[in-house]
């Protein structure tokens, strides 16, 4: 809608950090840029930039502008959705921020699953950390996320939770491989591969290790990337640590849970920015999540009644 036109050049500003590189961005001319946001700043009645040598960066009244706007785009996401709706045809598009452990397999598989019945649906799918998701749904860069141990719960709104014990991977000639838990006592000695402190699992995992100082874990090789560490494990045989929800099905891997006992189970939570109302796809995405989840609490539950 064109009301949204200079909406989109003030926000190719904030991201840019400079009237040159937005234009170089926008492809148009620094100084057609310049006018469209002087004139927009003359029709709003307040400067919304502070000019600095270095480029340009939101005040205050500005500040306020931006969440404004990005507020009105999502109001207007939402009335298209439910239009769409009204004429029998899903239409829409689904911004997601996630933990990475939901990348490999249970996001790819919720979301065919969404598209078979809504194949008009679009998504948009980002590995973000715990903060970073957060900061995406405050921005409204996300409509939703799926993130293990929020660090900010403020305008998180928790639809979902399910717990998440920690799985140790590793071939299957590995010794502990015979074992059917794995206690931490048993990783002492072992080429470990684990993610960064900031990652969920390593969090648990560290706090563990605090209340037991004698056992000498320390991994060879960190890395931010689940695949990465498990295919890692395949060629040194070494032992990496996932939730069982990002464990994909992969020849020649196993996975045995670390004790609960050890460790604390992680949990996922499914949430969006306190008070928004979604659009109509990703509402009834988030439906399908949160059964989903019930489902994979129920699997849990029942392989701990087994063991």
């Amino acid at each position: 809608m064109r009301q949204f036109i200079d909406f989109d050049f003030v926000e190719a500003v904030v991201r840019a950090g400079s009237i040159r590189k937005a234009a170089e961005d926008m492809n148009i001319t620094a100084s057609a840029l310049n006018r469209r946001i002087n004139r927009f700043e003359r029709d709003f009645g307040y400067e919304i930039f502070e000019r600095l040598p270095a480029g340009m960066r939101l005040n205050p009244a500005g500040e306020l502008l931006l969440e404004h706007i990005r507020r009105q785009k999502s109001d207007l996401a939402r009335v298209r959705s439910q239009v769409a709706d009204l004429s029998g045809v899903r239409r829409g598009h689904v911004s997601i921020a996630c933990s990475q452990a939901l990348m490999p397999a249970f996001l790819p598989k919720q979301i065919s699953r969404y598209r078979e019945l809504h194949p008009g649906v679009t998504f948009s799918v980002n590995t973000r950390d715990r903060l970073a998701a957060e900061q995406e749904l405050a921005s409204f860069a996300s409509d939703i996320a799926l993130v293990f141990e929020p660090k900010h719960m403020a305008d998180f709104e928790v639809i979902a939770a399910i717990s998440q014990p920690i799985h140790a991977v590793m071939r299957p000639d590995h010794p502990l491989a015979r074992h059917d838990v794995i206690r931490l006592r048993d990783l002492s000695g072992q080429v470990l591969v684990m993610p960064p402190p900031q990652f969920a699992v390593r969090v648990l995992l560290d706090e563990a290790l605090k209340q037991l100082p004698y056992i000498d874990v320390e991994p060879v090789l960190v890395s931010e990337s689940f695949d990465f560490m498990s295919n890692y494990v395949l060629w040194e045989g070494a032992v990496s640590f996932q939730f069982p929800i990002g464990i994909a099905d992969r020849a020649g891997l196993v996975t045995r849970p670390v004790a609960t006992k050890d460790v604390a189970p992680g949990k996922l939570l499914l949430g969006q920015m306190r008070g928004r109302t979604l659009p109509v796809a990703s509402a009834r995405f988030v439906q399908q999540l949160v059964h989903a989840m019930h489902e994979l609490s129920g699997q849990s539950r029942h392989r701990v009644d087994q063991t």
